[in-house]
């Protein structure tokens, strides 16, 4: 694959751009005491997360955690012994996943509620015989 002069230049805007609407990350460390990832913005911030709640690190032990590194641009958060990445803007909109892995993960916690009403529908679905069979597609 080629890369032209333009698509070059135009790269180079965006990060610039990218790097001007979003704070970098200064600092990651992972706190055992409250079980989270914690990036310290240049703007102050800090944001903390469950590891769980992450795509590739939802199956980390604090080990694999404690040794995570900051990108040379700052947007970028990298876990060496799991071979993931967070990527800060994403963080930052509130994504810490795929869409697709963000979409299961909304479906885990929706079917996993309990409410009035889905209790009332099991009951109602469960004198009818319970939930229909799958029938095969030909």
């Amino acid at each position: 694959m080629t890369i032209t002069d333009a698509a070059f230049e135009d790269a180079n805007q965006r990060g610039t751009a990218t790097l001007a609407a979003f704070p970098a990350a200064v600092a990651v460390r992972y706190d055992r005491r409250i079980a989270r990832v914690v990036i310290t913005l240049a703007s102050g911030v800090q944001i903390a997360f469950a590891p769980r709640d992450a795509q590739g690190l939802e199956h980390a032990h604090p080990a694999d955690l404690a040794d995570a590194c900051i990108s040379p641009s700052g947007l970028g958060v990298h876990f060496p012994k799991l071979d993931a990445d967070i990527y800060i803007p994403a963080l930052l909109e509130g994504l810490l996943g795929t869409k697709q892995w963000m979409a299961a993960r909304m479906g885990q916690r929706g079917g996993k509620a309990t409410t009035p009403a889905k209790a009332a529908a099991a009951r109602e679905n469960g004198k009818r015989g319970g939930r229909p069979s799958k029938k095969a597609v030909a």
